[in-house]
């Protein structure tokens, strides 16, 4: 059995997680950001004081069982629409908020709500510990709170260091995942929001390094306006080497086409497909592919929080991930 751990959040650790559960050969592991703080995640974590769980129902949603997993996705990512005090809120986040008032802990609480959908695999937040993130600019400014990052009104700065407004953690089962790890894989996601928080949790990095599992990183299809504006595929390489500590051994990087009418829509938000500057020659091994979905990702007009509209295809990221092995 090869152990196999995501580290990310957002909508792209859950496509990695979809696409690897189809191999009865992988024991999946995902350890995900708990530094939300938008859309129905955020208001819940306002009024209740339990760590967000909008991105640890994604992977939840993405690891449930195969023979209803429709239906569980259906349950999990099913938002209320309306006028009520509901309006806008995610049942299976609400499930999760309930389990953490349970159980007393955000960890065991994910652990139960996966063992009543039969998740294929196990679930980590990478702290229990809640913190906000702290964005500093180049041009000196500072802001706090990951929805910031969506903040298109400040699109176009660069982000000169990411911090937590205190110290948090590494959750023990998330630390024992990662050493005893086969592959790590990083993405895709938003690089400020989902993937660098995790380097900013004591432990996380240590950990990393006494790992001897192979490291992958998976660069996002798209820049994103308000986090990496004009950020080629190198940069953000760099800056993945930069918060881990340690240099990936493999990244995966798109280089098949998208439609222009996607485009046209990425480019009216000043976002644009990530340049492939990779250099062959390095010590990571750099993996060109055609990874797109070919379908365009719907949206929910409830939701309170922009989403991509474009997505990496599971199918094709797990052919590449497994190889890797």
């Amino acid at each position: 059995m090869t152990e196999i751990v995501a580290v990310g959040g957002g909508t792209g650790t859950p496509v990695v997680l979809a696409g690897l559960k189809k191999n009865p050969q992988h024991h999946l592991s995902a350890i995900v950001a708990v530094t939300d703080d938008g859309g129905s995640t955020g208001r819940l974590r306002e009024e209740f004081g339990w760590l967000p769980v909008g991105d640890l129902r994604q992977c939840l949603a993405a690891l449930a069982d195969g023979e209803s997993s429709d239906e569980m996705f259906n349950l999990l990512f099913y938002r209320f629409g309306g006028k009520g005090g509901l309006k806008g809120h995610n049942l299976g986040n609400l499930i999760l908020t309930a389990f953490e008032d349970i159980k007393g802990s955000p960890g065991k609480a994910v652990a139960a709500v996966a063992k009543i959908f039969r998740a294929q695999g196990a679930i980590y937040p990478v702290t229990e510990n809640i913190a906000d993130l702290i964005i500093d600019y180049r041009d000196g400014s500072q802001a706090t709170g990951e929805h910031v990052l969506d903040d298109h009104t400040r699109g176009g700065k660069t982000i000169t260091k990411l911090s937590l407004s205190q110290t948090s953690q590494l959750y023990e089962p998330a630390k024992k995942t990662l050493l005893t790890a086969d592959l790590i894989i990083l993405g895709p996601g938003d690089l400020y929001g989902s993937l660098l928080p995790h380097s900013l949790v004591k432990g996380f990095n240590q950990a990393l390094a006494k790992s001897t599992a192979k490291f992958a990183y998976i660069v996002n299809l798209m820049t994103h306006y308000s986090q990496t504006h004009q950020m080629s595929a190198n940069d953000h390489l760099t800056e993945v080497t930069r918060y881990f500590g340690r240099q990936p051994d493999y990244v995966v990087v798109n280089n098949g086409p998208i439609s222009p009418e996607l485009l046209k829509l990425y480019a009216t938000e000043k976002e644009y497909p990530v340049k492939n500057n990779l250099s062959d020659n390095g010590p990571t091994k750099i993996i060109h592919g055609d990874f797109v979905a070919q379908v365009a990702i719907r949206l929910d007009s409830n939701d309170e929080v922009r989403r991509s509209l474009l997505r990496h295809d599971a199918d094709k990221l797990a052919t590449c991930l497994t190889g890797l092995i």
